[in-house]
C-alpha cells in the first residue's frame, strides 16, 4: 500500500513538470485556431513546422540568438572568475572582519533580483550604458549563493596542504589554479551551469535596460507575440521552445555535476 502511495505521489508530480513542457511543444506544431481549441489536446492534428520559420520572419532570431549567448558566455566566465577568489579569499585569507563581511554576503541573498532593478538601472544609465553589452552583463557577473557555495567546497580541502604548499614558496594564485580549482571542478561545473540557465533566460532585465531590437536577447522575442491585438500562442510556444532546448541538453550533458555538487559533495566542513 506504501509503495502504490509512493507511486502515485511520483507519478503526480512527474505529471505536473512534464504537462505544461508537453503542451508547450504541442502547441508550438499547432494552428493558430488550434491552440485555442477547447478541450485542450496534447496531440495537433497535423504538426505546423512552419511555425519556427514564421518566428524567424517576424523577428531577427539569428540577432536574438547571439546576443543571448555573448551574454550568457560573459556572463558565466565573468560569475566563476568572481566566485572563485571570493570564494578563496573567504575560505583560506586571514583579515579582519572576513567572517562578518562572508555574513553580508550571505544575507544579499535574500533580496530578490527585481528588488535590485531601478537601482542598477538608474547605475547604468547615468553611466551612458543603457543599451549595450556591459549593462546586459556587468550587473550579474557576482552571485553570492555561487560564492557560498564554492566557499564550502574550498573547505573540504585541508588546511595543511594549503600550509605545505606556501612553506614551499607556492603563491596563493598558484595553489588556487593548480589545486583548489581542479579539486572543485564538479562545484564549478554546477556554479556555470545554474549561471547559464539564469543568464539564457533571463526576461525582465534585458527587456527593462535595452530599447533596440538589435541589443536585446532570445527570451525578449517572446513580448513580440503578445500584444493587445491578442496573443498568438502557437508562435509564442515555438519561441519558447527554440530558448528552452539548448539548455535542457546542456543540463542533460552536465547533470552528473550537478547532482554530485548538490548532494552534499560540496557542503561539507
Amino acid at each position: 500500500m506504501r509503495r502504490s502511495a509512493l507511486y502515485l505521489l511520483l507519478l503526480l508530480g512527474c505529471g505536473t513538470t512534464l504537462l505544461p513542457f508537453l503542451w508547450m511543444i504541442s502547441t508550438s506544431l499547432k494552428s493558430g485556431a488550434e491552440a485555442f481549441a477547447i478541450p485542450m489536446t496534447f496531440v495537433p492534428a497535423a504538426p505546423r513546422w512552419g511555425n519556427y520559420a514564421e518566428v524567424a520572419r517576424e523577428i531577427p532570431l539569428v540577432r536574438y540568438v547571439v546576443n543571448s549567448v555573448i551574454v550568457t558566455v560573459c556572463v558565466t566566465v565573468g560569475t566563476l572568475l568572481t566566485t572563485i577568489m571570493g570564494a578563496f579569499a573567504f575560505s583560506r585569507l586571514r583579515f579582519r572582519g572576513r567572517d562578518l563581511l562572508f555574513a553580508l554576503c550571505v544575507g544579499t541573498m535574500i533580496v530578490p533580483e527585481e528588488a535590485l532593478l531601478i537601482a542598477n538601472y538608474v547605475t547604468l544609465s547615468r553611466m551612458g550604458l543603457v543599451n549595450s553589452y556591459t549593462a546586459l552583463i556587468l550587473p550579474w557577473t557576482v552571485s553570492a549563493f555561487s560564492v557560498f557555495l564554492l566557499r564550502q567546497y574550498f573547505l573540504t580541502i585541508p588546511e595543511s596542504l594549503y600550509n605545505a604548499a606556501r612553506a614551499d614558496g607556492c603563491s596563493d594564485l598558484r595553489f588556487l589554479f593548480q589545486i583548489m580549482v581542479p579539486a572543485a571542478k564538479p562545484a564549478l561545473v554546477t556554479i556555470g551551469l545554474l549561471r547559464v540557465i539564469n543568464s539564457w533566460n533571463e526576461f525582465l532585465w534585458p527587456l527593462i535596460v535595452t530599447h533596440r531590437p538589435e541589443m536585446r536577447t532570445l527570451p525578449v522575442a517572446l513580448s513580440v507575440f503578445t500584444n493587445e491585438a491578442g496573443i498568438r500562442y502557437h508562435l509564442l510556444m515555438a519561441t519558447a521552445t527554440i530558448i528552452i532546448l539548448p539548455v535542457i541538453a546542456l543540463y542533460l550533458l552536465l547533470q552528473k555535476h550537478l547532482v554530485r555538487t548538490l548532494s552534499g559533495a560540496g557542503l561539507k566542513g
